[in-house]
């Protein structure tokens, strides 16, 4: 099963590509030559460089060989997308386009006319009804069947030939065309002079360089400016959870959620300070790292995560594994947050002055034997008491409901991070972001602060949360 889902999946990858490839450099060029090659280069290239750089990742390559294929395999991966989005959207155009041009081409032509019509054939001499360019007269019309010399005598060799009247030109071989204005052929402008030049462009290709242009233009503006809007760090966002068991003292109360931060290879220590600078100056309450902090080894981005040590809230910063932790050393990475001061919630729970606080492995260390435990985390509390959980993935909602868990806090989905990946993403998550009610229980879940691959955002724009509770109370 999973070696045809893999041929499957090759088969899809190389078709979109062949496709690109057609509409982007074979049908834009005459024919063979350095464009066609360069572009299949370019296409290939691209994705060697992103599968370079998943698998260095992965595998756990050298660190500064991770941040060489990073960038360029990573962008790649954004690039193709929305370059394949904009030829295909570029069909509807293209027949549109070509239809115009036409309508065009024939507006400019004299009337009765088409371009590319053949020349009238000439009438042959004789014939009934043909006149002598200039006269009303028939060719011939009056003569004797013998020619004349330009003096009136007939000239030898010239037995049959027709007589041509005064200061009229004499009758010219059948089959011979007459220019339209009625000028020699040797008259006309340009008539024997060398071609100026190879002719322009087909319509065809024309208009599928017009398309190809449009949909490279609308591509890389799209991935400029999602990059741009990662790179410049999250912007905040608020909103208001009123839970029915929280105390009247706790109105108000400030959690500053942060997930899916993804140090790595692209987003190192600058990212993290911007992060950290952006949740201390919401001055919250409490500090809730909801996983997916890292993409590497301690060794490697230690110094990236560094400026976690600067988080500040009245009442401690939490932390819960995501599955990337899994990738990357989770065990040593909960040493590496301790040490930073962020408390890890293992399956484990505090009991803060009005409300409980827990947080769960993620269900990637389920691999691992350190996956997710209810029962341990929220077993025995006092359920008079509100609870808040941490749970990196939406879909352990079910699991707190059951539990009695009145607000999850999660993220994991990135809000689809490049648009249309948010209609998968939401076909696979309870709740793709925002908050929402699963019965008893409220979730809400961040679209994350940073990016993975590509550091790139498409219609999901990245965001650090602070959740204000309200007591029914107040």
């Amino acid at each position: 099963m999973v070696i045809v889902f893999a041929l499957v999946a090759l088969t899809v990858l190389v078709t979109a590509n062949w496709y690109l490839w057609r509409r982007l450099f074979r049908d834009t060029t005459r024919g063979p030559g350095w464009a066609r090659r360069g572009g299949a280069v370019l296409i290939a290239g691209g994705w060697a460089l992103a599968f370079g750089a998943l698998v260095a990742e992965r595998a756990g390559a050298p660190f500064w060989l991770q941040r060489v294929l990073a960038w360029p395999g990573f962008l790649w991966l954004a690039l193709s997308v929305y370059l394949l989005l904009g030829v295909v959207a570029g069909e509807a155009v293209r027949p549109l386009l070509r239809r115009r041009l036409e309508k065009r081409a024939r507006a400019g032509e004299p009337a009765g006319t088409s371009a590319g019509d053949p020349l009238p054939d000439p009438v042959p001499v004789g014939a009934p009804g043909a006149e002598r360019s200039g006269s009303g007269k028939a060719p011939g019309a009056g003569t004797s069947g013998a020619g004349t010399s330009g003096q009136g005598k007939p000239g030898a060799g010239e037995s049959g030939a027709a007589k041509s009247e005064p200061g009229q030109p004499g009758p010219e071989p059948s089959g011979t065309r007459r220019p339209a204005s009625g000028r020699s052929a040797a008259a006309e402008p340009g008539a024997g002079e060398p071609d100026a030049g190879p002719p322009s462009p087909s319509r065809r290709v024309f208009v599928s360089r017009v398309v190809a242009g449009a949909a490279a233009a609308a591509a890389a503006g799209t991935v400029g400016y999602g990059t741009y809007g990662v790179l410049r760090g999250p912007r905040v966002k608020r909103v208001t959870v009123p839970l029915a068991k929280l105390p009247r003292a706790a109105h108000g109360y400030r959690i500053a959620v942060v997930s899916d931060v993804h140090l790595g290879p692209v987003l190192g220590r600058g990212f993290a300070q911007k992060v950290v600078d952006t949740i201390n100056a919401t001055q919250p309450d409490l500090i809730a790292v909801v996983g997916d902090l890292v993409d590497g080894s301690v060794k490697d981005l230690g110094p990236a995560a560094a400026p976690l040590s600067r988080l500040k809230a009245r009442h401690g910063s939490y932390f819960v594994t995501g599955n990337h932790e899994y990738f990357s050393g989770a065990a040593s990475w909960v040493e590496e947050v301790r040490r930073l001061g962020i408390t890890p919630l293992e399956n484990a729970r505090t009991e803060l002055a009005w409300f409980d606080l827990a947080g769960v492995n993620d269900i990637a260390g389920e691999s691992e034997g350190q996956g997710p435990d209810f029962a341990r985390a929220l077993g025995g509390r006092d359920t008079a008491r509100a609870c808040v959980l941490l749970a990196h993935q939406p879909v352990q909602i079910h699991d707190a409901m059951r539990h009695g868990v009145d607000l999850q806090l999660s993220g994991h989905t990135h809000g689809g991070q490049l648009w249309p990946g948010n209609f998968v993403a939401a076909a696979a998550n309870p709740t793709l972001a925002g908050l929402e009610r699963h019965g008893d229980t409220q979730l809400y879940v961040s679209r994350g602060a940073g990016a993975w691959g590509p550091p790139t955002r498409v219609g999901a724009p990245s965001d650090i949360t602070v959740v204000e509770l309200a007591s029914r109370h107040a």
